[in-house]
This record gives structure tokens, sequence and C-alpha cells, in this order.
């Protein structure tokens, strides 16, 4: 019998890339994380470490590889030559999810109208206002395009198949694709860089073979597909595999929320896309377990998570954001967070931040909720945080719901099962 074919996923989190194999089964022989070996904003990285992941999957795996797909953070948008080449000087490096244009808010919201007031486009920390940005930037240093904008799972596949002229629907939400419409919100279509938008194809779109090139560089089979991939957040969603009434939260470096509805929702900040037959809705805050690790390693955030009784609060309210500036539950560029007062005990400050993150996901499904989305009735904790047994209980009693722990279902495998089932065999 010829060997169980496999599928291959590429999850392009906020903090490093993972690589995933899974066959029919569900059966994951191999998956491998390793952090970026350059900045994060450097599309080159990104390549890197996809060409390093698959390097060290064994020869005799990725021999049985039939299909790709990939992920990236949503959001994360750069400019580059119709061929892929980056662009010169700082325009070279990506315009990360995290980082938003308050000085473009106002045109991003003009262009997408009145119809997209309320669309994740519309806001300062939409991809519009990056594009903005980024071809504001272009005309003052004086370069010359022809250019394209892609989101950094965009380009990443652009690479792969020696063409950069898609774009998965999900990951252009930002950038004002209205998925009902099937066309750019607003007067986006009419702007003089409207060339530089991609073609637009469905997660699970099947784009063709490998590039030679990049066939070459992984260690691939030449006839792999490559398959319009998702965001790292619904990717997650589709490892989980949710029931109805399951709400879906990634405590990753950013903390993400997601639930399947039967109809469409809208708001600043909200993600809002046709997935498995339903509507995929959710946001993402800026907070998560990167505050986390900007005051302990994982070695401490281990040792002091169990000095807490989280049946005790702490007393404080923290509001752990990173830096200046939110996108959901609230999108509001300028949001402070709240970090002191810091008590003298280091498991009392964790178990402070671990309930400020906590209240921000409830806030976030009283968000949903309001918006029209279905009442959720337990929720499924994923990525790195959902390792903690004390930071589940935190939230449990703070949301009112049983919340399920499902570390072990990662990104990477949500798309390997995409790039594998949009990929039948005969």
């Amino acid at each position: 019998m010829p060997p169980e074919p496999l599928g291959l996923g590429v999850d392009l989190g906020s903090s490093g890339i993972r690589v995933a194999l899974i066959d029919r089964h569900g059966v994951v022989p191999a998956e491998l994380a390793a952090p970026y070996p350059g900045p994060f904003e450097d599309p080159q990285a990104w390549r890197a470490g996809l060409i390093g992941q698959c390097a060290a999957l064994p020869p005799a795996l990725r021999a049985r590889v039939t299909a790709i797909a990939l992920d990236g953070t949503s959001g994360t948008l750069l400019l580059c030559r119709p061929d892929g080449a980056l662009a010169p000087g700082s325009l070279a490096q990506a315009l990360p999810y995290h980082r938003a244009c308050p000085q473009r808010a106002a045109a991003a919201a003009a262009l997408v109208g009145l119809a997209g007031a309320q669309a994740p486009a519309a806001g300062a920390s939409g991809s519009v206002a990056r594009a903005l940005e980024l071809v504001a930037t272009a005309t003052a240093e004086g370069a010359q395009g022809p250019w394209l904008l892609r989101h950094q799972a965009d380009w990443l596949m652009g690479w792969l198949l020696a063409d950069w002229r898609w774009g998965e629907e999900g990951n252009n939400l930002r950038l004002g694709w209205d998925p009902q419409a099937q066309a750019w919100m607003g007067r986006i279509a009419e702007q003089p860089w409207a060339a530089a938008l991609p073609a637009i194809r469905p997660s699970s779109a099947v784009l063709g073979p490998l590039g030679a090139a990049a066939a070459a560089a992984l260690g691939l089979p030449p006839g792999c597909q490559v398959v319009a991939g998702s965001t790292d957040a619904s990717a997650a969603v589709l490892a989980a595999n949710p029931q109805p009434g399951d709400g879906i939260t990634v405590l990753g470096t950013t903390l993400v929320l997601k639930q399947f509805s039967p109809g469409p929702i809208q708001g600043p900040g909200i993600s809002c896309q046709p997935l498995a037959g339903q509507w995929l809705v959710g946001g993402a805050s800026n907070a998560g377990c990167g505050v986390l690790r900007r005051f302990y390693s994982d070695q401490q955030l281990a040792e002091l998570s169990r000095q807490i009784d989280p049946r005790r609060p702490s007393g404080l309210a923290l509001r752990p954001l990173p830096r200046p500036g939110e996108r959901f539950p609230v999108d509001d560029p300028e949001l402070e967070p709240i970090l002191e007062p810091r008590p003298v005990g280091d498991a009392l400050y964790l178990q402070a931040l671990l309930e400020g993150l906590a209240a921000i996901e409830q806030q976030g499904w009283r968000r949903l909720q309001a918006l029209g989305a279905p009442p959720i009735r337990r929720v499924i904790s994923l990525g790195g945080g959902a390792r903690n047994p004390q930071w589940r209980q935190i939230r449990q009693g703070l949301l009112g719901l049983p919340v399920l722990n499902r570390p072990q279902c990662t990104a990477a495998q949500g798309m390997a099962r995409l790039a594998l089932s949009a990929c039948p065999q005969p």
C-alpha cells in the first residue's frame, strides 16, 4: 500500500513559527516550533523560519506531504513588488498587527464608508489605515511602484506558489474585504493604489502546486498543493473542532476570542468570516501572555501560579496591555495599560495580571453577545496559557461557565487538517 498522505500546516504566530503534519485519521506524526530567526517585522525571517522548520522534519515524512496551508497574524501588512521582492529601506519591514495608525483612521473610515463603519477595516487598528500609512511612506521616500499590499500569510503563500496575486479571505477582512458582498467596501477599489490589492480566494481554496524554488527549499514534493489558509486564530478554531455553544479562547501572546454564529455581526475590532458553512466571529485583544513574559519567565510563571489560590481575589484591578492601544473588546488606539500598583509578592501580582486578562475575556464575550452572537455555554482554551490550571479556575469563576483547557490543539494542526481535507485523494 502507498504511504498515508500528510497535510502540512504552518502557523505564523506572534512570537514564532510552528509546523505540524497530520494524516486523515487525525494522527500528528510530527510538530515543531521555534522563534523567528529575526525580528517579527522582517518577512525574510518568516520565510527563513519556515525553511528551517521543514528542514527539521524527517525526510520520509516530508515526502508524504500532498498539501500545505498556512495562517498568519491578522493585520500584519507589507508592501512588496509584484514578484514578491521587498521594498527598499524602512518599507522592507511589515507593519505589525498591534501597531495602530490613528493618524490614518479618519481617512480609512471615509474609504470604507457608512456601510462598513462598524467593520474592523474602518478603525485605526485596521489594515486600511496601515495600507494608507505604507503608501504615504513610499511616496514620501520616493519609492516607485508598482506595489502589492499583502498580509503576512498571503506574502508567504505567494512565495510558496511563485505567484503573489492571491489573498485569503479571512486575512483581508481588515483590509476592507466584504465577505457578504464579495467585494471591497466603500471606495477602496477606486483608489490609485487599488491595483495593489490581492485577488481574494476563500479559505480552503486549492491555489495550485508549489513553485519549483519553494519545493526545493522546503524539501517537499513538487506536486504538493498550496491551499488558502486563514488567520492564526481561525486556524486554532479549526484544530479545536468546536461544538454548538462552544466559545474558543486562544491564550497566546495575544488574547483571542472566537465563536460560530448563524449570521454575521459587525463592530469595530470584530472579525467576521464564512468558515465551515457558518460565520466565525470574534476579536483579538492586544493583551495576552506576551505581557506576562515582560515580568516572568516560563519557569517563574509555573512556580508562582502554584502559589495562587483562585478562590481569594487579589483585590487589584489591572489592565495588562503591553503598550497603549487596544483592538478588542474596545477599539481605542490610546487606551492606557494599568500595571500598578505592584504588590510586594510576585505571586499576588501575577494573580492580579491573570485576573485582569480574565476581565478582558469576560468583556469580550459580553461584547460579542451584545452585537448579536449567540450566548456560549462553555469555553475551550487553546495556546500556551491553556496549560495553567490556576488561570483556568480564575477564568471559570469570573465567566461563570465551564472552561476546558486543550493546549494540545494548535493552529498549525488546524491548517494541516484544512490542507489535507481540501485535497481529497482518489
